[in-house]
């Protein structure tokens, strides 16, 4: 039996062939469809699931469909590869009553820090490393236990309010593993995959074929993303044009046990992206290069954070 409770002011209405139309002008549904909705005030909702909830369902059909409230997409089920798979975002979004636009001043509701803002082609970044959580000395490992916690380099927590925290892949995912998950960002913003990197880096002049490849990469592009000067970078900043808008800083990295490296001379972000068993994408920038290296590092390694807007 299907029981279905419907508003006085909107009208349901059946066909000889099963067809269902539920609408508010009362028009039979179009010939194409088992079920036409139509409606000029309200929307569907589908089932709004935990990643944990969504793992959790028996023997998903071929086409299963629901929307993930950990990274705020929806995915549908793929029976030939056993997988769920995101329905990927559009370009354009719809965030109604919201006044954020790009450029201005994010907040950090979390813990009142403020980060500038640019936009860059079609995404807005955050134009300063991402600085959430608890310091803790680099000899130790960042760990799940709901406490977002960071690295500063050198174990100076004066380099965090310059550089941002340093984190651990699976400390930034907040210990998820989808692609594009929110993690460590404020909400309303999400951690860069793969895929949005490159997206940036052929706005600003890669090739296709020069954004999928590894190691250095491009022309120019990563000095485009450098902050000028030598206040912060190494000299002599090859190439650093800021052009972008990106300001990237040398934050090098925490390597594990107590070591901090490259602080000055490189800079390296994490990407969400699986590279290989216990690696994963990244980029990297240089203080002696203008290009950009895209690769695969453990993620037992300390990186720069930086989110972009859904």
């Amino acid at each position: 039996m299907i029981a279905i409770i419907v508003a006085t002011a909107i009208s349901l209405s059946y066909t000889a062939n099963a067809q269902v139309s539920i609408n508010t002008d009362g028009s039979d549904p179009d010939p194409s469809s088992m079920l036409d909705v139509k409606s000029s005030i309200k929307g569907i909702l589908i089932p709004r699931m935990t990643q944990t909830q969504i793992e959790a369902i028996t023997s998903p059909a071929n086409g299963l469909t629901v929307y993930n409230t950990n990274d705020c997409r929806l995915y549908v089920y793929r029976d030939n590869s056993s997988v769920w798979v995101e329905i990927a975002d559009g370009t354009g979004t719809i965030t109604p009553n919201d006044p954020f636009t790009c450029g201005e001043t994010l907040v950090d509701a979390r813990d009142g820090k403020n980060y500038t803002t640019i936009q860059i082609g079609n995404q807005c970044w955050m134009a300063e490393n991402l600085n959430i959580g608890t310091y803790i000395p680099g000899s130790l490992t960042q760990t799940d236990n709901s406490i977002i916690e960071k690295y500063c380099y050198d174990d100076n927590t004066n380099n965090c309010n310059i550089y941002g925290g340093l984190y651990l892949w699976n400390e930034m995912m907040q210990y998820v593993t989808t692609d594009g998950t929110t993690g460590i960002c404020p909400a309303g913003w999400h951690l860069p995959t793969d895929e949005e990197w490159k997206i940036m880096e052929m706005y600003l002049g890669m090739s296709q074929a020069q954004a999928d490849a590894w190691m250095w990469r491009g022309t120019d592009e990563g000095g485009k993303l450098k902050e000028t000067g030598t206040t912060h970078w190494d000299s002599p900043n090859t190439g650093a044009t800021n052009s972008s808008g990106f300001t990237a800083l040398p934050a090098g990295l925490n390597g594990g046990g107590g070591t901090f490296l490259h602080g000055g001379s490189h800079t390296f972000f994490w990407t969400t992206t699986l590279a290989g068993v216990g690696n994963f994408w990244c980029r990297e920038l240089i203080y002696d290069g203008a290009q950009i290296s895209r690769w695969q590092y453990s993620h037992y390694t300390g990186f720069s954070v930086r989110c972009l807007r859904y």
